[in-house]
């Protein structure tokens, strides 16, 4: 396992809170990323793909990640075609993330993928995966916490705050977000 005990590495302190070859990992991946892929023109969907998958995400034919993005950690991400993750979005995926199809991410979302056991007097690190599902949409500058599911069809509003899970076909609006009504089913 990557992930370190926070007790013995002294996270507190400046520890860190994944193995070293999960850092040197994480180190090339931001490096190959900042030079061949997150400044690359907004058609170049196909290279950024493949960049991606290279790197061990799970990214199908027709998914389209815009530029200026940022992922953690590719091996954790998964998205179903013509899920769509929009210019400057921040998917910080330490634990799984999926984004089903048709699935929009818009422009600087942040879906945070991980918090600490504030309960610890280590302060542990806890991944939490993260779904997004099927022809669901974070709208500007929304933010979906650790362990949130946004049911199919669910809209998050822009600016939104989902630090729980968000019901199949709902519009949440707010920070907390609060359902506001249902979206119409198609």
């Amino acid at each position: 396992m990557s992930l370190l005990d926070a007790e013995k590495s002294n996270v507190r302190e400046g520890g860190p809170s994944f193995s070293l070859k999960h850092r040197l990992f994480r180190a090339v991946w931001n490096l190959t990323w900042a030079v061949a892929g997150s400044w690359t023109p907004v058609p170049l969907h196909g290279w950024r793909r493949f960049l991606l998958n290279a790197f061990g995400a799970k990214l199908a034919p027709k998914a389209r990640i815009y530029p200026k993005t940022t992922i953690w950690y590719p091996p954790n991400l998964e998205m179903e075609d013509h899920a769509l993750v929009g210019p400057g979005v921040i998917l910080y995926n330490m634990g799984p993330m999926k984004i089903a199809s048709y699935a929009i991410v818009s422009q600087r979302a942040h879906l945070c993928g991980g918090t600490h056991d504030v309960d610890d007097p280590h302060f542990q690190l806890q991944p939490k995966p993260i779904t997004i599902g099927h022809k669901a949409w974070i709208a500007a500058e929304a933010f979906v916490g650790p362990g949130v599911t946004v049911g199919e069809g669910a809209v998050l509003g822009a600016r939104g705050v989902a630090a729980k899970d968000l019901e199949p076909w709902g519009i949440y609006v707010g920070n907390p977000a609060k359902k506001l009504r249902e979206r119409k089913r198609f």
